[in-house]
């Protein structure tokens, strides 16, 4: 082992109990999370695809808004070769301030721009979007009649080849891991067919399937619509996000997940524009890992027992207390987390809290 380190640099073989355990970098939903097991993989570059209007940019605006709360000093560098929506993403609770922004479209400008952010130990999230509006620089010098086929497929292999040796260059090394995300879009196979329908593929060939350590598959399983009062008519407000690990190297794949996501302002159902629904997702995790239990109708939770679904919700929602012991016991149970378990024992609401002091 000495003779190796020495011939081949310090860390060149390693005793596999003495590389460090990285935390995931969580997405902002939960139920995401334990689907990926724990959250996007340090070091590593993970995929969102999805059709248009899955909500695969929200999904990343939601991770930028829920790692910038966990961390003042978080940084992020969104490569925009489509435009960076700063008001959706403020919507989305994200700040913007801690937000660098590459504006190109240029394929090989966007690389090295990405390859030197990760040498640089500089950022904690890098961010593509999306793959599709890149354009290689040999593709822009031709005519639209030239044939150009390959050409992103081939510069993204070696980008990928590249930037491997800079994620994490050292297994021991503690200082703090990036996370990669690239933002894709399914495109239907040319020539392909099934009785299923139209096989699906995603622009940039199959050598960058080999370099993601996840992708996730985002799709919008149905929308919400909200009745509009004194009116027989319904708006449409939001949709169920469907989210599905079709790669994973850190923990099970193909995993399925859901969240209720509210792209419009929801008075009715409680909800402003850019929030999801916490409360569903612990609703339906906690009675999956006997945090909440069950019968027929009724729940136990927190030693008080509630009527029906919506009396639950209310409950949750209204009770920052048991959110957090209840996300707390969660992720310990179905991730592993290294968390002290949180009591459930009954909780006074915040008001009774405010005139108790």
């Amino acid at each position: 082992m000495a003779q190796v380190n020495k011939k081949h640099g310090e860390g060149s073989l390693v005793i596999a109990s003495d590389i460090p355990t990285l935390a995931p970098m969580p997405t902002g939903s939960l139920s995401v999370d334990i689907a990926l097991g724990g959250g996007w993989p340090p070091n590593q570059w993970s995929e969102l695809v999805g059709r248009e209007s899955s909500s695969k940019t929200s999904l990343a605006y939601m991770t930028l808004r829920e790692a910038q709360e966990r961390n003042p000093d978080f940084t992020a560098l969104w490569v925009a070769a489509e435009a960076y929506n700063s008001r959706w993403a403020r919507n989305l609770g994200v700040d913007n301030s801690r937000v660098h922004i590459a504006p190109t479209n240029k394929m090989e400008k966007a690389y090295e721009i990405l390859i030197a952010a990760a040498e640089s130990n500089a950022y904690d999230l890098l961010v593509l979007d999306s793959y599709p509006a890149l354009v290689a620089d040999q593709e822009d010098e031709k005519t639209m009649d030239d044939m150009v086929v390959g050409l992103g497929a081939r510069r993204t292999g070696q980008f990928f080849r590249k930037v491997g040796s800079n994620m994490g260059q050292s297994v021991l090394k503690v200082d703090k891991p990036v996370v990669g995300i690239f933002i894709n879009q399914f495109r239907d196979k040319i020539g392909g067919f099934s009785p299923m329908g139209t096989p699906q593929t995603t622009p940039g060939g199959q050598a960058k399937n080999y370099a993601f350590y996840a992708r996730v598959e985002v799709s919008r399983a149905e929308y919400i619509d909200e009745p509009i009062p004194g009116k027989n008519m319904k708006r449409r407000v939001g949709q169920v996000v469907k989210a599905k690990v079709i790669k994973n190297k850190q923990a099970a794949p193909h995993k399925v997940a859901g969240y209720d996501f509210y792209f419009e302002n929801a008075p009715a159902h409680g909800f402003v524009a850019g929030e999801h629904d916490k409360a569903k997702e612990l609703i339906t995790l906690g009675v999956l890992y006997d945090q909440i239990n069950r019968r027929g109708a009724y729940y136990d939770v927190a030693g008080e027992t509630f009527k029906g679904t919506d009396a639950l919700l209310s409950g949750i929602r209204e009770n920052l207390g048991l959110q957090e012991a209840l996300t707390a016991n969660i992720r310990s149970v179905a991730i592993g987390e290294q968390a002290t378990p949180v009591s459930l024992a009954p909780y006074e609401d915040d008001a009774a809290e405010d005139a108790a002091a």
